[in-house]
């Protein structure tokens, strides 16, 4: 390693040799994490288009589900292609479901596109960090990480700006075609840019049963949604549970487990962190999806308004999460309870208070809800890995990103049986819309309350986190997909 590299920090690797692999990677990790809220920003305007109401958490649903198969193929994809080569294959599939979208004549078409972005954007996102140990000196590699990291929140101005412009003129197509687009320049220059990787020829074995069985629970879940007889949205429910079960048994008992051994463990700590994770995730996870709609149908806001608004949930976890970073070790088994418990008034007042006018009297709640989940969410990942068992403490932190995306995917399946429930399968009528916009938060409450007593028994059974921790370095990353 050069003296240069060591001594010049950010401008080492930000001079010119370096900046062409930068702008790819970043680029990646910014086109996969912007599109859950461009989609948020012009799912009004699909949706009165080509209708197919019913099937607007199956948009989230399916991209996250197809993400996370991605991320446990990302292994054996890169051992037996090169991680370049993965990079660049994940840019043109995540395009290839963007043309689908674009062209898509009905709401099923687009759910299919959606799956297949999902799964090019889980390649994007986890071969990018792949990368960086590629692609630089080893010094660089926590500065790389952090624009990464920095993508998600850049998403937040970017995401809603895409859809909402091309959605204010009519145009949600236009949205779509111009990602396409993006998404083939980037496999274009990051051919170029990136170096050269070879396989190991050593391919790594891709967990199918498991895979498959936490795809089987979401798909349950969401069709559960649409099903018009109790019986079968009891059944499908039932179906869902006894497949996540499944996939827990069989992930203990594999030598290359998923998740940490005592996942959802109810007498430890990492066990704990896990169900606490789950819940937060699942009550946060109705504001990408449907908050968008209440606004527009019931306030008459444009889509990039209506985005923006929303995107005050991702400033709020940002926000607060810098705010308690620097929080003494001792305190933060408080902050394990309090983030739920914003969570729960932030979704009690969306619910009460999206009726209301003016539009901007809910923007506090939308704010409250991202803060309560950026209150807690660094000290989560903190108790998973500090509790993890000895020689799990990898795993245990890989658990957590497997558990938030898995708890989206679930809590966007649930939204949408919520919401067809009160109506909104119907259309988006001001009275469909109205009863949702009530019911859909409302029942939300339920999990952020979940997440508040797993807080409770995970802050009395918590170790003090080691000594040593950087604390604030972990509360300032936050999570992908929120």
């Amino acid at each position: 390693m050069s003296e240069e590299t060591t001594n010049l920090g950010w401008s080492a690797l930000l001079k010119p040799a370096w900046l062409p692999a930068v702008a790819v990677l970043v680029g990646g990790v910014l086109l996969h994490s912007m599109n859950v809220l461009m989609l948020a920003t012009v799912l009004p305007s699909v949706v009165r288009e080509v209708g197919g109401a019913p099937l607007m958490s199956w948009t989230a649903s399916a991209f996250l589900a197809s993400s996370i198969v991605a991320a446990t193929c990302t292994g054996y994809l890169s051992s037996i292609m090169g991680a370049r080569t993965v990079f660049c294959a994940g840019a043109l599939i995540f395009g290839v479901g963007a043309l689908t979208c674009a062209l898509a004549p009905s709401m099923g078409q687009i759910v299919a596109g959606r799956f297949v972005q999902g799964f090019g954007g889980g390649l994007l996102s986890a071969m990018a960090y792949v990368l960086v140990r590629n692609t630089f000196p080893d010094a660089l590699w926590p500065r790389a990480i952090a624009l990464l990291s920095g993508s998600w929140s850049l998403s937040i101005l970017v995401g809603p700006m895409v859809g909402g412009l091309f959605a204010r003129y009519g145009n949600w197509r236009g949205a779509f075609f111009a990602v396409a687009g993006i998404a083939c320049l980037l496999a274009l220059v990051a051919r170029r840019a990136l170096p050269r990787s070879a396989s190991s020829g050593r391919a790594a074995r891709v967990p199918g049963l498991r895979v498959a069985l936490i795809c089987a629970a979401i798909a349950a879940m969401s069709l559960s949604a649409i099903a018009t007889h109790p019986a079968a949205k009891v059944a499908l429910f039932g179906a869902a549970l006894l497949a996540l079960v499944l996939m827990l048994v069989a992930d203990r008992r594999s030598a290359r487990p998923l998740l940490a051994t005592d996942a959802f463990s109810l007498g430890t700590q990492t066990g704990l962190a896990l169900w606490l994770a789950l819940f937060a995730a699942i009550a946060y996870s109705p504001l990408q999806i449907f908050v968008p709609i209440f606004l527009q149908g019931l306030h008459g806001l444009d889509p990039l308004g209506a985005g923006y608004m929303v995107a005050g949930a991702s400033l709020g976890w940002t926000g607060v999460s810098v705010v308690v970073a620097g929080t003494p070790s001792e305190r933060t088994g408080r902050l394990l309870v309090i983030g739920p418990v914003l969570m729960l008034l932030g979704l009690a007042s969306i619910a009460l208070l999206m009726p209301l006018e003016p539009a901007p009297l809910v923007f506090p709640a939308i704010v409250l809800t991202g803060g309560g989940i950026g209150c807690c969410w660094a000290f989560i990942a903190q108790r998973a890995m500090t509790g993890a068992r000895k020689g799990e403490e990898d795993i245990a932190a890989s658990s957590v990103a497997t558990v938030q995306q898995t708890g989206f995917a679930l809590g966007a399946a649930l939204a949408g049986m919520v919401a067809n429930a009160a109506g909104l399968s119907s259309g988006l009528g001001r009275a469909e819309i109205a009863g949702a916009a009530f019911w859909v938060p409302a029942s939300f409450t339920l999990a952020a309350l979940l997440a508040i007593t797993a807080g409770l028994r995970l802050a009395q059974v918590s170790s003090p986190p080691l000594r040593g921790t950087r604390e604030g370095e972990v509360a300032a990353q936050r999570p992908e997909g929120s």
